[in-house]
């Protein structure tokens, strides 16, 4: 009689911390599950963070789980999902304590949990198969977060953001599928090195970049960051700037070699800086706080995807680390600021979100500067120094953020009992994200905060952000003309009607009648109709990006 195989091999550790946040979710499918779940959100991502702290141990191997599961916390493991663990676990705090009653909460409990473990999960896989199903949950699961309040913003966002995630996952997929038929392998090491030599492999490349620049924000596929991000509710925002984008970093970081691709490599740097600059300079241009962080992370983006795109690329994942830590606390104390209840409160606030701001402009001695410093020191020189003057932009665009928060209303004083908790949250954010970076810098082998005792260091780190400094205060008294949140989604029609104008008019013929029938067998059916007529009409380059993502696929199946 032979033996059963075994159903898992390897420590169960990395598989628990994601099993954890999904029973969670369940519980709001239950009768009256829905306030208890939301209760137990910030309990979610406590396994994941214990995993980090222990050093991110173990790995574990499930034959029998999708197309043979493999977990283990790979480059940069550690970094990643103790930030991860940790914007979550405060953003549920904040969950818990200011969500009311409401139909769709269990809804968004749910989906939370969900998004988290697919959060965790790219952390975690080593294989294409998982990967890509963790992926896909991280991506479309985060819709309910930002379509959550229902506002006519929040919607358009979710339409967005929707469209934008599917293109994503069809590039992925198509990418994913072209590695494993070059690796002969579904594992995520074998694919990365069999891209480089494949016959289709920039194709794959080009697919992978795509699908992975849209998530981490690479301009022009950022669209959807700056517009989802202010509909969200503030939890929601924070754990989109501070960890989901992130999956798209590491998503580059795993499956795009090193050297293999210096043509797609080039066009990521230079795609990069122009994020990193235009992006903040954009910033300055909008009146909604989050909106402001929104394209301060589309920034800060761009120098990671720069960086991974170097020799740099190793202290990505400590980059990473104290941008997720910092963007989650400022945009959890948006939330926090705009429930004081007292200006004292509203000061307190503003007090902490300057100091959070400062470390990610790079002030010498912050978490913020000690990570600029290690990835500049590995980086080309042209890059370093783009670095160095990217902390102008960033100085002002925060500064800008606080003009601009002070500038909101008051509102009731109806959160005074649990205020102080809400608070507590995002400092225990930004109390990591500047300690945390000086406490891993050693391990690293990058500087330590006696590099700033000299006075060259000093001042290359310094002068931007005073400079920025002076900026923002300068646009206090004449601040810039105010311009669309989510920029090139502006253009889109314009760009795109001239040439699919027949196709739109025609389009427009068949939807008119089509609707006349609907309307005569049911309204709200029509209603439906008409609102996905008026999003394909708005969004016909969608159609085209999708249906030549299938086309190429289906090419490239052909040639193997």
């Amino acid at each position: 009689m032979s033996a059963l195989a075994p159903i898992v091999i390897g420590d169960v550790w990395p598989f628990a911390l994601l099993v954890w946040p999904l029973l969670i979710g369940l519980v709001a499918a239950l009768p009256g599950g829905a306030r208890w779940a939301l209760r137990l959100l910030p309990l979610a991502p406590l396994p994941a963070l214990g995993f980090a702290l222990a050093g991110a141990p173990g790995a574990v191997l499930l034959p029998d789980l999708i197309l043979g599961t493999s977990l283990e916390a790979g480059r940069g493991g550690p970094l990643f999902i103790g930030m991860t663990a940790l914007v979550w676990a405060m953003a549920g705090l904040h969950v818990a304590l200011t969500f009311e009653r409401g139909a769709r909460n269990g809804i968004f409990a749910g989906f939370w949990c969900l998004t988290l473990a697919g959060n965790l999960g790219v952390f975690l896989a080593q294989d294409i198969a998982s990967f890509y199903v963790a992926f896909a949950a991280v991506s479309l699961a985060a819709w309910f977060l930002v379509v959550h309040d229902r506002t006519p913003e929040a919607l358009y966002a979710g339409r967005i953001y929707i469209i934008l995630a599917i293109i994503g996952e069809a590039s992925l997929l198509a990418g994913l599928l072209i590695g494993a038929q070059a690796a002969e392998s579904f594992a995520i090491a074998e694919v990365r090195s069999a891209l480089a030599g494949a016959p289709l492999g920039g194709l794959a490349a080009g697919l992978l970049m795509a699908g992975f620049g849209i998530k981490a924000g690479l301009v022009p596929l950022h669209i959807w960051l700056p517009l989802a991000h202010p509909a969200a509710p503030v939890p929601g925002s924070a754990v989109l700037s501070g960890a989901i984008v992130k999956a798209g970093l590491i998503g580059v970081l795993a499956f795009i070699p090193a050297g293999g691709f210096p043509a797609l490599a080039n066009a990521v740097v230079i795609l990069g800086l122009v994020g990193a600059f235009g992006a903040a300079l954009w910033g300055l241009t909008q009146n909604n706080p989050k909106a402001v962080l929104a394209y301060s992370t589309i920034s800060q983006m761009g120098v990671m995807l720069a960086l991974s795109m170097t020799a740099a690329a190793s202290m990505v994942p400590f980059y990473a680390l104290h941008h997720g830590l910092a963007k989650g606390a400022l945009f959890l104390l948006v939330g926090v600021f705009l429930a004081a209840t007292s200006a004292r409160q509203r000061i307190v606030v503003l007090v902490a979100m300057g100091a959070i701001g400062l470390s990610v402009a790079g002030l010498p001695f912050t978490g913020g500067a000690i990570v600029k410093a290690a990835a500049k020191a590995e980086a080309p020189a042209w890059l370093a120094l783009a670095i160095s003057a990217s902390g102008v932009t960033t100085s002002a665009v925060l500064g800008w953020l606080l003009v601009s928060l002070a500038a909101k209303p008051a509102k009731p004083a109806e959160s005074a009992r649990v205020w102080p908790i809400l608070l507590a949250g995002p400092l225990m954010l930004g109390l990591a994200a500047w300690a945390l970076p000086h406490a891993v810098a050693p391990m690293l082998g990058a500087p330590d905060w006696a590099y700033f005792t000299k006075a060259a260091a000093l001042a290359e780190v310094g002068l931007p952000v005073l400079v920025g400094g002076l900026i923002a205060a300068v646009l206090m008294r004449k601040p810039l003309p105010s311009a669309p949140t989510g920029d090139l989604i502006a253009l889109l029609p314009a760009i795109s009607r001239p040439r699919f104008g027949r196709l739109t008019a025609a389009w427009q013929s068949a939807a008119r009648s089509f609707r006349g029938l609907l309307i005569i067998n049911s309204r709200r059916s029509a209603k439906a109709a008409q609102s996905g007529e008026a999003a394909l009409l708005r969004w016909p380059l969608a159609g085209a990006l999708l249906t030549a993502t299938t086309l190429l696929l289906a090419w490239s199946l052909a040639r193997a």
